[in-house]
């Protein structure tokens, strides 16, 4: 009997979402299964609210940016009614396979239906965060960079004109893999990390030696420090205040915003999407389930969903080592 397969994709959205959605939807024409896609994430999949994907959907869809199932947050999933409903919903509609594309809540929301529904569920990370564990790199992530490294680029440009400081947010929620590789990539002069920042007196301290050193050598000079979101009490409005009140002054502050969540997704993202998305369909029908499909050292991982959230995702320390030295290096 052919195997029926849904998918959804959740949270956030992240470019190659859809290359993701493309090569599932190859995937199951390929094995001979049926492949329904399950609207607005699941809040679809509370209101029974689907369609059968085919491959008229995939065409140039791996270029595109979102998701063309669109994306949500459902508050009312995840109650035990929600997960009941959800539940009988894919029961009735005799799916054998789910499978989530999302982050850390969307696979929680994979395990919450999983006690209540018997059939076989796999997550595959989709998230311009790169905050999942298990997986070196998430959906995403390497366009939101390019992103942000193309708008870092044109601050600069400005920044050099006017020999100012510029503060640029980044997203990432609670982890620094954006602003990080931001940084590094955009040569930026200090990068502030939820995983690093201990205080704000410290952090201060630093900028402005920083700074002070730099001017004495060069005279007036643009200087560039990349914040990552949530970090700095009272948001990039009270790091540039404290900075004034330190003598430090001609500071703009710049949030890139939703504009890294947008965007055609770049080769890495979509070789990555393409590759989990093949495998996910590879592991239907097999015993392998409640798990996520991620990629280390460039081989694809299988792992459960409860340890892609356990513990906090370590940042790359010789790439923060690269950083301070960068830094460091440029007086």
């Amino acid at each position: 009997m052919s195997k029926r397969v849904a998918i959804l994709t959740s949270g956030g959205d992240a470019p190659g979402m859809n290359a993701c959605l493309r090569a599932t939807i190859i995937a199951c024409e390929r094995a001979g299964y049926t492949l329904f896609g399950y609207e607005h994430g699941y809040n679809g999949l509370l209101e029974q609210e689907y369609r059968q994907l085919s491959l008229s959907s995939t065409h140039n869809l791996i270029q595109q940016g979102g998701t063309i199932l669109h994306s949500a947050r459902s508050k009312a999933f995840k109650t035990v009614e929600g997960a009941k409903t959800s539940a009988d919903n894919l029961v009735a509609l005799d799916i054998d396979t789910l499978i989530v594309i999302g982050g850390d809540g969307s696979f929680r929301g994979a395990d919450h239906l999983s006690h209540y529904w018997p059939g076989q569920i796999i997550g595959i990370p989709g998230t311009i965060d790169n905050d999942i564990q298990g997986t070196d790199a998430t959906i995403g992530f390497y366009t939101a960079v390019d992103t942000a490294v193309s708008s870092i680029d044109k601050v600069r440009d400005t920044a050099d004109a006017f020999e100012r400081i510029f503060l640029v947010e980044v997203m990432g929620r609670e982890a620094g893999f954006l602003a990080l590789h931001a940084a590094i990539a955009s040569a930026s002069d200090y990068v502030i990390l939820p995983e690093t920042f201990h205080n704000e007196e410290s952090e201060l301290n630093n900028i402005v030696q920083q700074i002070e050193n730099r001017r004495a050598l060069r005279a007036s000079i643009s200087y560039i420090i990349v914040v990552a979101e949530n970090v700095w009490p009272g948001g990039l409005s009270a790091l540039t205040q404290s900075l004034n009140n330190k003598g430090i002054e001609d500071i703009r502050p710049v949030t890139l915003g939703h504009v890294q969540r947008g965007g055609s997704p770049t080769s890495q993202d979509r070789i990555l999407a393409t590759n989990l998305g093949r495998y996910a369909v590879d592991l239907v029908g097999t015993d392998v389930t409640n798990v996520m499909v991620g990629e280390r050292n460039q081989r694809i991982v299988e792992v459960p969903l409860t340890n892609t959230w356990k513990g906090r995702k370590p940042l790359n320390n010789y790439r923060l080592d690269t950083m301070q030295k960068v830094m460091n290096e440029r007086f």
